[in-house]
């Protein structure tokens, strides 16, 4: 099992946001594409079993950690005692609630020495992404209202599919991740002609409307959160001659 000590190296924002998404899409993968086996190895007759994410997208399903304090904060412990007792649907969706918990507590472990600011920039990244439980159970969270006291577009506005993996734009759209992924099946990148595909980060042009693998431009999930309208190479060229 991983193990990382607070007395490590210092973490950025950045840092902490992949650590978090790569365990929250371990756990979204074992609820998910792997969920039944998954429930077969959430065996009621073993001892004490927990739910796993780690930094590398992949998960685990194990007995705790057998240090005490542990190096990280530990998730819930029995997930398989509830297993035979509840509905598949409902104890799956237990088991997202208490993994959402989790991973926010390792999130903000990790950021201890982080300060207001970073704090709040490392809560909005993660706000971003839908929660397991959201995912788990398919559910719409309601669109955010623009505010009434600015005029300006919204910052950061997001596109998801539905196992919550993220196609960022920043200009302000009506729809939000509750857009199913065959809506976007035909989306092909404007700088390498790939097909969209749900497990990438994208962002699309405010000035052609063109989406964009993340990496094909070199834009993070992080850095088009500051971005108020993205331009892309083709437009920001176009519009450096004019």
């Amino acid at each position: 099992m991983e193990m990382t000590s607070i007395s490590s190296s210092p973490r950025t924002v950045e840092d902490i946001f992949k650590d978090y998404s790569g365990r929250r899409a371990g756990i979204v993968r074992a609820l998910t594409y792997d969920v039944d086996e998954f429930y077969g190895l959430c065996d009621p007759d073993k001892e004490n079993l927990c739910l796993y994410g780690h930094p590398n997208e992949t998960w685990e399903v194990t007995l705790p950690a057998e240090e005490v304090p542990p190096e990280l904060p530990e998730p819930a412990l029995g997930i398989n005692f509830a297993r035979d007792g509840m509905n598949r649907r409902d104890w799956l969706s237990l088991v997202a609630v208490h993994s959402d918990c989790w991973l926010l507590s390792v999130a903000f472990y990790l950021g201890a020495r982080l300060n207001r600011n970073e704090r709040k920039r490392l809560f909005g990244l993660i706000n971003d992404f839908p929660t397991v439980f959201e995912v788990v159970t398919e559910r719409k969270p309601a669109k955010d209202k623009p505010s009434a006291d600015t005029g300006s577009k919204s910052r950061g506005s997001t596109k998801r599919s539905s196992d919550g993996q993220v196609k960022a734009s920043p200009k302000l759209v009506d729809e939000s991740y509750e857009e199913d992924e065959n809506e976007h099946s035909e989306t092909l990148c404007g700088s390498c002609g790939g097909n969209y595909n749900a497990d990438e980060f994208w962002i699309g042009c405010d000035i052609c409307e063109k989406w964009f693998h993340g990496k094909c431009v070199k834009i993070t999930p992080a850095k088009a959160e500051n971005i108020k309208q993205y331009k892309c190479p083709s437009c920001s060229m176009k519009r450096g001659r004019q």
